[in-house]
């Protein structure tokens, strides 16, 4: 975390003193073990109260959602909150994954009533099977950034940075300990899951209202009955597993390029 000065990451460092032991025991699975280090984490101002201290003034929480689902765009939110939230900590501000629907609904609302700006932006599936969805990612982070109608002075991003003149901070699970970044991660979250509501209504049979377009049992059953819709990732390997098309694809594919005749033609 050298990415804060000297005394800035100090305060920092000094609110994680007081946090919970992290030590978790090695017979459980890694994703148990993940979920019990982020519930042990704590998720407060901390990170803006150092680079305020830093000089910067316009902070601006960058977070995105739908990255590792199979269906649908990716969504990025960047939120640029007032430099007093300790009430939106009080009102239970985190990670949007550990929130219940009824407090991420509740938090969205708290958060555009105090926000001095937010943007949110959707990269769709087409553009993500062109580009990757790592790409695809920074892509929709720099959009909701430049669409802000406030211009930041900093950006505190979570994991990531992105092509923008703005000076940056990646923070490792940033939307567990920024509250700035978890108020990106509230409203990208609750407007992607509405949009995956909607279109359950549009392309139904998949379940998209319940897991939001991820790859559950019960997605990866119904891609196995139905194949994918063209809202699909297909570029994904679960999709491209059951899309007619990438199969045939891959055949014509192997059959124009043989490794044995390529080899015969590349020795002539």
């Amino acid at each position: 975390m050298a990415f804060f000065c000297v005394e800035g990451y100090k305060l920092f460092a000094d609110s994680m003193a007081s946090a919970p032991s992290m030590r978790i025991k090695r017979t459980v699975t890694a994703a148990t073990a993940k979920q019990r280090l982020l519930k042990q984490l704590v998720c407060s101002d901390a990170p803006e109260q150092a680079l305020r201290y830093c000089g910067f003034r316009v902070i601006a929480g960058v977070d995105e959602v739908g990255r590792g689902a199979l269906f649908g765009p990716v969504v990025a939110a960047a939120v640029i909150l007032p430099e007093r939230i300790s009430a939106l900590a009080k009102a239970g501000l985190k990670d949007s994954k550990q929130l219940l629907r009824k407090d991420r609904e509740r938090l969205d609302r708290r958060i555009r009533r105090v926000a001095l700006a937010v943007n949110l932006a959707e990269v769709d599936a087409e553009t993500i099977d062109r580009v990757n969805i790592y790409q695809a990612t920074r892509i929709a982070m720099l959009q909701a950034v430049m669409g802000l109608s406030v211009e930041p002075d900093h950006l505190l991003i979570d994991a990531m940075r992105i092509d923008h003149p703005c000076r940056q901070t990646k923070l490792i699970y940033g939307d567990s300990l920024s509250l700035s970044i978890a108020a990106a991660s509230v409203v990208a979250k609750v407007h992607r899951d509405a949009l995956m509501r909607e279109l359950d209504l549009k392309h139904p049979g998949y379940g998209l209202a319940s897991h939001k377009g991820y790859g559950t049992p019960e997605h990866r059953r119904a891609l196995a009955e139905q194949g994918p819709s063209v809202l699909h990732r297909r570029t994904f390997a679960p999709v491209r597993a059951v899309d007619r098309d990438a199969v045939l694809e891959d055949l014509v594919s192997g059959e124009l390029f043989d490794t044995e005749e390529s080899a015969d033609w590349a020795s002539d």
